[in-house]
C-alpha cells in the first residue's frame, strides 16, 4: 500500500497527538508502552516512568507540536 507524503505527514501528526494525549492521561503506563529497544532508550523510558509530571510535560510538547505539524499541513495544500 503507497501512501503519498502528505498522507504520512497526517498520520505522523496523529499519532504524535495520540502518543502526546496518552502521556498526559496515564504517564506512567505510556512510558512502559515505550520501554523496548536499545539499552539507552530503555533506561529513558525507565526515567520517564519514574517521573510521571516530566512525562506529562512531553505529552505536553508532542499535543502541541502534532496540532502546529498538522496546521502547517493545512496551511501548504
Amino acid at each position: 500500500m503507497f501512501f503519498a507524503p502528505s498522507r504520512w505527514k497526517h498520520f505522523a501528526a496523529m499519532i504524535l497527538i495520540g502518543d502526546g494525549v496518552m502521556a498526559l492521561v496515564h504517564p506512567q503506563k505510556d512510558a512502559l508502552a515505550w520501554k523496548t529497544g536499545p539499552q539507552p532508550w530503555q533506561d529513558l523510558m525507565h526515567v520517564l516512568h519514574q517521573r510521571p509530571a516530566l512525562t506529562r510535560a512531553i505529552g505536553v510538547a508532542q499535543v502541541v507540536g502534532g496540532v502546529w505539524w498538522a496546521i502547517q499541513q493545512e496551511a501548504e495544500q
